[in-house]
């Protein structure tokens, strides 16, 4: 009889591990809180061998390569609109740009033949047993489970059940970012990328929907300490944003006055989780991705997730009946290099909203050198591929459902 394995989290790395386990003949289930597939977000990206590598070994990269954006160029501009500095599209986007809710899309429906889904549910108590967890749910019957895990992100559930309080594990960096979808912009077009304009301490930025052409995506980020709301409260999280910005020039007033009207707002400080150790003593219950080691943004967490996820359902198929040993593989594995790429959500806050006007103008006079832009490209690059990838396929036995 197989190993039942709960995953909680059908995002990005969640629908990848279950990809993954259920290739190696486990009995898998996601649980996730939204009623389905997540739609919108921000771009993601995957950059460098590494990343691409596992996508090929998944049979999903010319799936993806099919949804490419081609990227998103950046200009920040003056209060006036005049140019201060273009960064060219593969500066944000890497090797392979997609639309976050695109590649969550994609890697459901892939992992869809191997797992099984339920969706609209969450997991409220897990207990370790002799035997295994028993994890209860807001909707579903109780149930046992030889294996949980938490790909659930930063504010990851199954950490704060099994782990500890958020407040042990997540350090705020600094600044928040906010995104909503408002009407078409000036006639912004996807291959013109965002453009952005930045006082100290902050950035307003806005660009074109690259699936509705008759939308646009802003995109804010603001300097501050840790501020007190609920991270379900839209209302709130609109009025931190409006107080933050007010005053300010260029075409800040007039993306704030579609701020009001967006029906969904995401709003979140940049942050980084740091776990000392991403599963439990038992070896029944684990961490994936930014629920173990991430980032808000700027950590290259969706491409390390994917990675982490290829690993972690790769060492449980080598030893099925020893998870303790797994987990530790997998961690041994992975845990450097998911590290290495979290650093760069530590200067994500800094990158795109300097505190200073000095900050600003560094940036901007730095960034439009092109040898130090080539410099960071290849540096993204290096980053990504400081992982030697173990070979799993011989070992894949699980059919299709």
């Amino acid at each position: 009889m197989s190993k039942k394995i709960l995953i909680s989290g059908a995002g990005i790395a969640g629908p990848a591990l279950a990809y993954w386990l259920g290739r190696h003949g486990f009995d898998v289930t996601v649980v996730e809180l939204a009623p389905g597939p997540r739609e919108g977000g921000q771009a993601v990206d995957f950059r460098g061998d590494t990343h691409l590598g596992v996508l090929e070994r998944m049979g999903i990269l010319d799936r993806l390569r099919a949804m490419d954006t081609g990227g998103s160029p950046m200009r920040f501009v003056d209060e006036h609109g005049a140019e201060l500095l273009h960064l060219p599209a593969d500066f944000a986007g890497g090797d392979l740009e997609l639309l976050r809710g695109d590649l969550a899309r994609a890697l459901h429906e892939h992992s869809l033949p191997y797992a099984d889904y339920v969706f609209g549910d969450t997991i409220t108590s897990l207990t370790e047993t002799a035997d295994g967890v028993r994890a209860t749910f807001r909707h579903g019957a109780p149930a046992d489970y030889d294996l949980v895990i938490g790909a659930d992100g930063l504010h990851s559930h199954v950490r704060r059940l099994a782990f500890g309080p958020e407040e042990k594990y997540v350090t705020h960096l600094g600044h928040y970012a906010a995104t909503w979808s408002l009407p078409d912009y000036r006639g912004t077009r996807p291959d013109e990328g965002s453009v952005g304009y930045n006082a100290p301490g902050r950035l307003a930025s806005v660009g074109a929907d690259h699936r509705d052409p008759g939308r646009a995506g802003a995109f804010f980020v603001f300097a501050s300490p840790e501020l007190p709301y609920d991270r379900h409260d839209t209302r709130r999280h609109k009025e931190l944003i409006a107080g933050a910005f007010a005053g300010l020039g260029w075409d800040v007033p007039l993306l704030l006055d579609t701020l009001e009207a967006a029906p969904e707002v995401y709003f979140d400080s940049i942050s980084r989780a740091d776990v000392d150790t991403w599963s439990t003593p038992s070896g029944r219950i684990a961490l994936l991705g930014d629920a173990a080691c991430g980032a808000t943004l700027g950590g290259m967490g969706t491409g390390t997730g994917v990675v982490a996820a290829y690993v972690l359902a790769g060492e449980l198929g080598r030893t099925p009946d020893d998870q303790r040993a797994a987990l530790a593989r997998y961690e041994r594995l992975t845990r450097g290099y998911a590290q290495g790429c979290q650093k760069g959500g530590d200067r994500t806050g800094r990158f795109l909203a300097p505190r200073t006007t000095w900050g600003l103008r560094l940036r901007n006079g730095l960034l439009s050198r092109p040898r130090i832009l080539n410099r960071m490209l290849e540096e993204g690059r290096k980053v990504t591929g400081t992982i030697a990838l173990p070979d799993y396929r011989a070992g894949l036995t699980g059919t299709v459902r």
